[in-house]
């Protein structure tokens, strides 16, 4: 139970979506858009998250779309991770999503609410960032469409009243090698330590990570110094440590030295995996 009041809309358009969001604003009302809703109620009832309406985009017909057309795959960010993993329509994706809680929690986690959520893994952000995914997000002036590199620092970098409705990944990716390692202390148990996702693109190995940092990215600088192959392995891997973009966690979950032992062991699989793929 929440503590407090709470309307609930469920529009069945974006453009009803957005109209409804600024007619409570105009009231002074916090609004939230929603979609899977499980960090919402959990936040909530820690009262670490306020507001007075929420906008339920799951009727959004675009926000549930998962297929194929004009050679880009659209995934609705009102997708449940449970039918993403379910349609198995990439494979590198999948794999994220089916580690992400448990098969009763995926069934409520959408993957919009796991990438615009507060909680700092939201690792299903991992594949798109990987694949130069395009993001549709729907505002006050409309739709529009733009590099996921464009939109996401960190987080989604959304205006006020924008939501996200999919994400567009070009199919030529779908069936590249991949490799996704999620680590936790404990095997199979407790919340994950890191996510390393990895994809051979153009003969050049590409890595993202989720639990390294209070923040899910990818790395350039840390993707030239992995795909130097005249180098040793472990001169590589201290390189794109060195290359970090900001503080390693140091948390109840690992420590940071406890972090970067598994980073290293971590990469070593997965370049020793990729290198040798087509």
């Amino acid at each position: 139970m929440l503590a407090f009041d709470l309307e609930y809309f469920k529009p069945k358009t974006i453009e009803e979506a957005i109209e409804c969001f600024f007619l409570l604003k105009k009231e002074n009302k916090r609004v939230i858009y929603y979609s899977g809703g499980t960090e919402i109620l959990t936040l909530g009832r820690l009262n670490l998250l306020q507001m007075d309406a929420v906008i339920d985009i799951k009727a959004i017909s675009e926000c549930l779309e998962f297929n194929f057309k004009h050679n880009q795959l659209a995934a609705g960010a009102a997708l449940s991770l449970t039918r993403i993993e379910e349609g198995n329509y990439f494979p590198l994706l999948s794999t994220v999503a089916k580690e992400v809680a448990d098969h009763t929690a995926r069934n409520k986690i959408t993957l919009g609410g796991n990438i615009c959520g507060q909680i700092f893994y939201r690792e299903a952000v991992l594949p798109f960032l990987l694949c130069d995914s395009d993001v549709v997000i729907a505002g006050e002036d409309g739709k529009e469409t733009v590099s996921i590199h464009q939109i996401f620092n960190g987080a989604f970098r959304l205006e006020e009243g924008q939501f996200l409705i999919q994400l567009l990944t070009d199919q030529k990716y779908i069936t590249m090698p991949f490799v996704s390692l999620k680590k936790r202390q404990q095997w199979e148990t407790g919340y994950p330590l890191i996510t390393v996702s990895s994809i051979k693109a153009d003969n050049r190995l590409r890595f993202a990570f989720s639990g390294l940092c209070s923040f899910p990215f990818r790395s350039t600088e840390m993707e030239d110094a992995l795909n130097q192959a005249n180098k040793p392995l472990h001169i590589r891997i201290q390189q794109a440590i060195d290359h970090i973009p900001a503080q390693v966690l140091d948390d109840i979950e690992g420590s940071r030295e406890y972090r970067l032992f598994v980073l290293r062991n971590t990469l070593e699989e997965i370049v020793a995996e990729l290198e040798g793929e087509g």
